[in-house]
């Protein structure tokens, strides 16, 4: 009888093991495969300097003063020391041609006294790129590098952009901790 038991719940265990790996199959995300039309596509926008980016995340560099921030609750539900949304708030970063304008909301530390009233805590560039390097990526993509001014503070950008429209930022400035930002690519008429 006990040889019966054990049997019937060998079957279950192996049962129960097929489910699991059929339901973990069928839980794989399927990236979308992307035509030549599209990577063409993509080559050209960046190629000629015509796009936006608006960001759906920002990474501030981790510290005491953020994680103290997070410990506070004043960040919000759903955001960290190390990931903030920012789906709902304004950000842009547009390059047209060899001009740039953008809006980024900053979260991190600063070196230096920031002007009274605030009015200098996000990063906005407006006026001339220097240094534009575009770099081919191993995965169709490219990675951007230039210099770029907000107010009186100087900025290394590096921007890395991907076929499926994804987009990456990186900023580090000389008087705040770097910060990175997600989100996607937007051709501009």
């Amino acid at each position: 009888m006990e040889t019966i038991f054990i049997q019937i719940n060998m079957k279950y265990h192996y049962f129960f093991i097929g489910l699991l790996v059929v339901a973990f199959m069928s839980c794989k995300s399927q990236q979308p495969t992307l035509t030549q039309a599209d990577k063409d596509a993509f080559n050209t926008l960046v190629l000629n300097q015509k796009y936006r980016v608006e960001s759906d995340r920002a990474y501030p560099q981790a510290s005491a003063a953020m994680q103290q921030l997070s410990s506070s609750g004043v960040l919000g539900a759903g955001n960290s020391a190390g990931t903030i949304s920012l789906i709902g708030n304004q950000n842009f970063l547009t390059i047209k041609g060899d001009s740039i304008t953008s809006y980024l909301p900053y979260f991190g530390e600063r070196q230096m006294q920031v002007g009274y009233g605030g009015t200098d805590s996000a990063i906005e560039f407006k006026g001339v790129v220097k240094n534009y390097k575009v770099e081919k990526n191993k995965n169709d993509g490219f990675t951007i590098k230039f210099d770029a001014v907000s107010h009186s503070e100087n900025f290394k950008v590096q921007l890395i952009l991907s076929p499926n429209m994804k987009s990456n930022i990186h900023l580090s400035g000389a008087s705040r901790n770097p910060i990175s930002y997600s989100g996607i690519l937007i051709p501009l008429e």
